[in-house]
């Protein structure tokens, strides 16, 4: 078995203004780090507006559309911008992601690491938001349970921002527990221990500014694994945002690279256990290069080493 490594070259049609933390660079240094690692490199197909309206309705995907300039950029949120390339781009993270856990459903690879941009963990169901278009783990989740008939769907979501988005799409399924750790205070707001959702599926794990490495772990051993072990997913997804770094510009905690490195193993665990090791996970956020490089490696690299 391996490790596949989803991506495509159009993710880099997404441009950015000058200055935005959300930038082509971002991929760029993902697929350096991983270079040297011995993947199944897969191109990530266009996603389809089966899977895409899982989550979203067909209006929001029109609206999109419709927003997407013939030149320079065009906005659908105060931080959200669209060029040329940005719908074809965020149709590659829909179909990296649904095929990612169609392979590795089918056997054909350990686990998955989907590299592509942009992210879409704060996109809700008619909202545009946080560099955001589409739910792509959320969408996968759905995936999973419609197309592939799986009854539970676990989703892990480390990114320093709370997704928003995927809590909204998830709140009333309940096949898929979403589990998240976030700054709080922080955009976009929410993520309070009281969001349960409506079936008591969804667990939020707010951490203050300045929380170090050995807190986040605690956190994780008392609320997070041991919803995740009582759920007994089929299926793990991670919302892979490597922006708790603490030399990330847009947050203040304060993980190191070793942190992913654990939380990565952790998870692997509880898919070892659960779910013969299948995890596939989708790139979030990580706005500081080096720092993103870095964990993005240890986490692939983990991905890897669980997957021979």
């Amino acid at each position: 078995m391996t490790t596949a490594l989803f991506t495509h070259p159009d993710c880099d049609l997404h441009h950015e203004p000058p200055g935005h933390p959300e930038q082509v660079a971002r991929l760029a240094v993902v697929a350096e780090a991983l270079a040297g690692f011995d993947l199944l490199r897969v191109d990530a197909p266009l996603g389809i507006e089966a899977d895409i309206t899982r989550c979203h309705p067909m209006r929001y995907i029109d609206r999109c559309r419709a927003a997407v300039p013939a030149s320079g950029w065009g906005y659908v949120d105060g931080d959200t911008y669209l060029a040329p390339g940005s719908f074809q781009a965020a149709l590659r993270g829909v179909g990296g992601v649904c095929a990612a856990v169609d392979l590795v459903l089918a056997g054909g690879a350990a686990n998955a690491f989907v590299a592509t941009r942009p992210p879409g963990h704060h996109a809700e169901r008619e909202t545009a938001m946080g560099f955001c278009l589409f739910g792509n783990i959320a969408i996968a989740a759905k995936h999973a349970l419609d197309h592939h008939r799986l009854s539970r769907v676990a989703i892990v979501d480390f990114d320093v921002h709370h997704g928003n988005g995927t809590q909204e799409l998830l709140w009333d399924e309940a096949c898929a527990l979403f589990a998240s750790s976030h700054q709080m205070p922080l955009y976009p707001g929410s993520g309070s221990v009281s969001e349960k959702g409506a079936h008591g599926q969804i667990h939020n794990l707010p951490l203050r500014p300045n929380t170090k490495g050995a807190e986040m772990r605690a956190g994780y051993e008392a609320h997070i694994f041991p919803a995740i072990d009582a759920f007994a997913p089929e299926l793990i997804l991670i919302s892979a945002g490597f922006d708790a770094h603490r030399d990330d510009p847009l947050a203040n905690l304060n993980w190191s690279t070793d942190d992913f490195t654990w939380l990565t193993r952790r998870i692997c665990d509880l898919a070892d256990t659960h779910c013969a090791g299948r995890v596939v996970s989708a790139l979030e956020g990580g706005y500081d290069l080096p720092a993103l490089a870095a964990s993005a490696a240890a986490h692939v690299a983990v991905l890897k080493e669980r997957g021979e």
